[in-house]
């Protein structure tokens, strides 16, 4: 404020000489002054600069006792300086505290872990499957353990030496069959050994499959560390091996059903795969021996001996093929049907239907407005109504 004051009086005394500097040319140029009669006599031009230079000084100090006068309520309002470090820190922790405020708390939630004395039945059935016995163990079921173990580990083991035995029979026929479909006792010999430890195979390989289901379903049924309701328990029997929820809600008249529907797919598919094994061999066979004529002197040794082209083979190999790819979709297709059926058969057993089953038949009259009559006439009919 001070510098503004003195710039301004700077430019006020700069006029007021300039003003004077035109007066004294005025009194350079007059040779005589007159007053009242009388010739005066003009002063000297020091002297007049000396008296416009103390009345100019009078008139600053005049200005900027003024201006002080102006300008002292408005400084005396302004606040007093802050460091700017000091008022932004403040800034920003008032806005904290605001955004604090408003922000809702999240609560953290306790993280379980995966494996616990309390897990729900789904998760101890699926980890039963991964790690057989876990069920046992959980359910302090430590007994069945060693039938557990010794059930699933000799039927393993049986079906591995069998697959042992067969897998050189069977290389042993196709080299057999490769050659011709003559019956030969070494083919009858190799075909029924082949047959017989094949059958043993799929047998163990049948009962470890269905004590490793067992001791899965097993962990379920006797699972009771929490509160499970009839619906989750029943599919998740279901899940584990099919009609044993159905079992469960005591259903047992679709048993059969479900059942009979697996046997018969798991008969279809494996009838075409049957059937496509043999048709993708006549095939190659057929197929090989238009390529190499000269390697098979006595005609081809397909089982028909050549009397169906390539491309008839080939269609019906493809066509078993098919058909075995679409009964193992009509299986998987059968699997979540029956676990549907557990589900809604479990809800509809706590349904609650009232005994007060009627029906009620009666008259019913109303009003209809015909144009011909140009009136409302009678319309008769019959009301039905239902209770349950």
């Amino acid at each position: 404020m001070r510098s503004i004051t003195a710039l301004l009086l700077t430019a006020a005394a700069i006029l007021m000489s300039s003003s004077a500097a035109a007066q004294v040319q005025r009194y350079r140029g007059e040779r005589r002054i007159v007053k009242g009669g009388m010739e005066v006599k003009p002063q000297p031009l020091a002297d007049s600069l000396a008296s416009l230079a103390d009345s100019l000084l009078t008139a600053a100090d005049s200005l900027a006792f003024a201006a002080d006068s102006l300008l002292m309520p408005l400084t005396d309002s302004l606040p007093a300086p802050v460091e700017r470090d000091s008022l932004a820190a403040e800034k920003l922790d008032s806005l904290e505290m605001l955004l604090a405020d408003d922000k809702p708390v999240k609560e953290k939630k306790e993280r379980r872990p995966f494996i616990s004395d309390s897990m729900g039945i789904s998760r101890v059935s699926w980890l039963s499957a991964v790690l057989p016995g876990f069920g046992q163990i959980y359910n302090k079921q430590y007994w069945k353990l060693p039938i557990l173990y010794s059930t699933v580990g000799a039927s393993l083991g049986m079906f591995f030496y069998e697959n042992n035995k067969y897998k050189p029979l069977k290389k042993e026929f196709d080299l057999l069959t490769d050659q011709g479909l003559y019956r030969t006792d070494e083919l009858n010999r190799v075909q029924g050994a082949m047959i017989k430890h094949n059958t043993l195979r799929e047998v163990y390989l049948g009962a470890a499959i269905a004590s490793y289901i067992f001791f899965i379903g097993d962990a379920a049924v006797k699972y009771s560390t929490n509160d499970v309701s009839s619906v989750k328990r029943a599919t998740t029997l279901a899940i584990i091996c099919p009609g044993a929820g159905q079992v469960y809600n005591k259903s047992y008249w679709r048993l059969p059903i479900v059942l009979g529907g697996f046997a018969t797919t798991i008969y279809c598919i494996d009838w075409n795969n049957r059937g496509y094994q043999r048709f993708k061999k006549a095939y190659r066979l057929r197929a090989n021996y238009d390529l190499h004529p000269d390697d098979y002197p006595d005609g081809s040794t397909d089982e028909f001996n050549g009397r169906y082209s390539p491309t008839f083979l080939k269609n019906l190999r493809d066509s078993y093929r098919r058909n075995r790819d679409l009964c193992i979709i009509l299986t998987a297709g059968l699997y979540i049907l029956q676990v549907i059926d557990a589900h809604v058969d479990a809800h509809l057993r706590d349904f609650d239907i009232s005994d007060d089953l009627s029906l009620n038949v009666m008259p019913a009259i109303d009003y209809a407005y015909s144009p011909a009559l140009g009136k409302a006439s009678p319309v008769f009919g019959m009301g039905i109504g239902i209770n349950f």
